[in-house]
């Protein structure tokens, strides 16, 4: 393919109805359910082609572990079902990500 110049490539997108802007963003997330991956200072463009709207972007990112909230009840029941202290409770929990039921099969496998 031969080199073509940006003027060039957008006035073919143009008539191919494509369109593409630039964002000016300073921070971009994507949360998961477990994580979220910050852009700090990304290069985000908005292309919009057919109707639809689309973002790309570029940059290098940091993913943040979410913290799992643990109510007070949880760990009673834990502590409870289980057989152990607060504090195995509490760590049981938090290395299941809050999930009641893996908690407990670890806790009893030990």
């Amino acid at each position: 393919m031969l080199p073509m110049n940006p003027k060039q490539m957008k006035k073919m997108m143009k008539q191919m109805g494509i369109e593409m802007e630039e964002v000016d963003a300073e921070e971009v997330i994507i949360k998961t359910s477990d994580a979220e991956m910050v852009f700090k200072n990304p290069n985000v463009t908005k292309i919009k082609a057919k109707g639809v709207e689309t973002f790309q972007i570029i940059g290098d990112y940091e993913v943040v572990e979410k913290k799992v909230e643990i109510s007070e009840e949880d760990v009673k029941l834990i502590m409870e079902q289980a057989n152990v202290d607060e504090k195995t409770a509490k760590r049981a929990l938090e290395e299941a990500k809050g999930d009641l039921a893996e908690a407990l099969l670890k806790l009893q496998e030990l």
